[in-house]
């Protein structure tokens, strides 16, 4: 496994946030259930959104935007995923929504995913299944597989915990935050984030699963 290199072969997939893969990047991924960001949380994070995009002569409704976007300096390419990506998380630690992964055996389905094709498909190093969001550390082989991958784990377990539920239709939301990991400083905070997340949360033993290859 490694952190990703610039200078090395890698895709960019454009659907409602970019997604960046490398084969055998570390890659920090977030997916969340559809009730878990209120709708006027979501509207203010788009409104800081655009204040940044146009105080940096971009319009965020515009065709080329995301375009104009990658035309920017790396260093205000990072700020700009620091001010969405940091603000989206500390909105998702609150908890919003029936968190319904508090409960184990919901937690569970979505825990024995993860690690089912780990070391085939994957090679996963850290994950923590939070009340309402999903934090993963994972390579892929090739680039394609990132996606793919995350659509299965999304639709395996949505079926099988809206059959716990007795339930239908969305349990996650369409889309996720993935990062690739830029060093290996960046890849042990963002374990460490990943170990501390319950304590930020104020959750107790039982309302959450952590998971990390290293013990």
């Amino acid at each position: 496994m490694q952190v990703f290199d610039p200078n090395q072969e890698f895709a960019v997939a454009h659907r409602r946030l970019p997604h960046w893969a490398q084969a055998g990047t570390i890659t920090f991924i977030t997916w969340r259930t559809w009730d878990s960001m209120p709708e006027r949380v979501v509207r203010e994070w788009q409104a800081e959104r655009d204040v940044w995009l146009r105080a940096h002569g971009i319009e965020p409704a515009t065709a080329d935007c995301e375009a104009r976007l990658r035309q920017l300096s790396a260093s205000l390419i990072r700020e700009f995923q620091r001010l969405l990506s940091d603000r989206w998380h500390d909105h998702l630690d609150r908890c919003h929504g029936d968190c319904v992964l508090r409960r184990p055996e919901l937690a569970g389905i979505v825990a024995d995913s993860l690690r089912h094709f780990d070391g085939d498909r994957y090679d996963l190093t850290d994950f923590v299944i939070m009340p309402n969001h999903v934090h993963v550390l994972v390579a892929f082989p090739h680039e394609e597989a990132l996606l793919q991958q995350c659509e299965s784990w999304k639709h395996f377990t949505a079926a099988k915990i809206n059959r716990v539920l007795h339930r239908k239709g969305r349990f996650w939301q369409q889309d996720g935050f993935d990062h690739l990991v830029r060093s290996v400083e960046q890849f042990e905070y963002l374990r460490a984030y990943l170990l501390d997340n319950p304590n930020r949360s104020r959750l107790q033993a039982g309302e959450f699963v952590h998971y990390s290859a290293q013990g």
